[in-house]
């Protein structure tokens, strides 16, 4: 196993875990444990973790973006609810945009039985995902190319999203809070998702139920911009209730 695919499996192991210890790893990779603190100071350094006495623990602050293969495996099953309920809220002829979120590619995969959508999106794995579609128009932004993400981000992908007017764009986050509204690790995303917020005349939410109450270092808008909060879980009745208050219809899997 090459020595960044160990890493990689490291982090993974990192997010599921919230920790990890030097000697287990060692055995699991049939490494050295020296070589385990190697892999670990690279993952420190690059922001994804802190080192700790016999291990490390996840970077919960990081502003560095998760590879994508990582986000992918985060709630899938909370996902695939969100894309199940998104799909009766699309209609054919829609014009669309879909984030780079992980959530978002659930939601392509979903709504392929749709016809004639023209979707917008800075996600490389949805325009792969959507490649064998026929009768859509499928628009990508360009953009910076960052590794790893399968994401477009950058000016080029911001501007382009902003030259755009569609019916109903779909977006994700980090963290969604009452006071600091939506939340994203860095500014690269957040810049694109506030071009999305801009360029469509019904925002949705999708955001899983493990979001609720965090906040991440980046804002992206006050919850004021949303429209409809697609959930995989009933939020609690404060949430509830702020949501009615605001006028933000929420939508979630019973």
């Amino acid at each position: 196993m090459l020595a960044a695919e160990r890493r990689n499996r490291i982090l993974e192991k990192v997010h599921e875990n919230k920790k990890v210890i030097v000697n287990e790893l060692s055995k699991e990779f049939d490494v050295s444990e020296e070589t385990i603190r190697r892999d670990l100071d690279k993952l420190e350094e690059d922001g994804h973790v802190i080192k700790s006495y016999g291990g490390a623990v996840l970077n919960e602050k990081s502003s560095i973006d998760l590879p994508f293969n990582i986000r992918w495996k985060s709630n899938p099953s909370g996902k695939q609810k969100i894309a199940d309920l998104i799909s009766d809220e699309i209609t054919d002829g829609d014009h669309i945009i879909l984030d780079a979120s992980t959530t978002a590619v659930f939601i392509a995969k979903n709504i392929k039985q749709k016809r004639h959508l023209t979707v917008i999106t800075n996600s490389i794995e949805i325009l792969l995902e959507l490649s064998d579609v026929s009768g859509w128009d499928i628009i990508a932004t360009g953009g910076l190319l960052k590794s790893g993400t399968m994401s477009l981000f950058g000016k080029k992908a911001a501007d382009s999203i902003s030259s755009y007017n569609a019916d109903k764009a779909f977006f994700s986050c980090k963290g969604i809070d009452l006071d600091k509204g939506a939340t994203d690790r860095n500014d690269d995303s957040v810049v694109v998702k506030q071009s999305i917020l801009s360029s469509a005349g019904k925002i949705y939410l999708a955001v899983d139920s493990t979001k609720f109450g965090k906040v991440a270092f980046s804002k992206i808008c006050s919850l004021s911009k949303i429209h409809v909060v697609v959930t995989d879980k009933k939020p609690d009745a404060a949430w509830l209730e702020a949501f009615e208050k605001m006028g933000i219809k929420c939508i979630y899997a019973e």
